[in-house]
């Protein structure tokens, strides 16, 4: 297992670029009135599990863990209060119709894309794109899906090598669009 403080920085990498994004390309989270703390941790984790699968490898390469809301990173919350107390990050809290408060995270400093290569970003944004305009609840729903989610018990370790199992059978729309992206009909979102 890679050292505490190693996992720190590189969740502490993905959180800085994935908020940053919201406040440098518009496009992606600022204009998302969606985005808020659940859906953070459902971005870092997607990324994460999706660059694994391709890779063999995650983006931070921390551990998630199993909670109700669902998969996310064990170390998220005193990584966040380590970079409001630094005064790199700002937490913004929305009030919802629904009564619920949103707790949005806004990054303070200029990111650093360095720490990424070129593929890691790409994940990072095109998880940012597919999860736009759908809400915590959504989100939450859809990471239930995932299996290591599913086979985990509450506070477990959900490991990366749970990705390679297979959901539940495919729809046919599913099938659909997998065999459109096989044959190269279809973009890859």
């Amino acid at each position: 297992m890679a050292h505490p403080r190693l996992l720190d920085v590189n969740v502490w990498k993905q959180q800085r670029y994935t908020c940053r994004v919201e406040v440098a390309h518009p496009p992606r989270c600022a204009n998302d009135p969606t985005f808020g703390a659940v859906k953070l941790n459902k971005i870092l984790c997607f990324s994460d599990f999706i660059f694994y699968a391709y890779n063999g490898r995650g983006i931070t390469g921390v551990e998630y863990q199993k909670l109700p809301a669902g998969p996310a990173p064990r170390r998220l919350l005193p990584v966040r209060e380590k970079l409001v107390a630094e005064g790199a990050l700002a937490l913004q809290e929305v009030p919802l119709r629904s009564g619920h408060t949103q707790k949005r995270t806004v990054n303070l400093r200029k990111r650093n894309l360095d720490l990424f290569t070129g593929q890691e970003i790409a994940t990072v944004d095109n998880i940012i794109d597919a999860l736009r305009d759908i809400g915590a609840e959504s989100v939450s729903a859809m990471s239930h899906e995932m299996v290591g989610w599913m086979v985990a018990r509450d506070g477990e370790t959900i490991p990366y090598s749970t990705v390679y199992f297979a959901n539940p059978p495919l729809t046919g729309m599913e099938r659909f669009r997998a065999q459109e992206l096989k044959a190269g009909r279809a973009a890859v979102a």
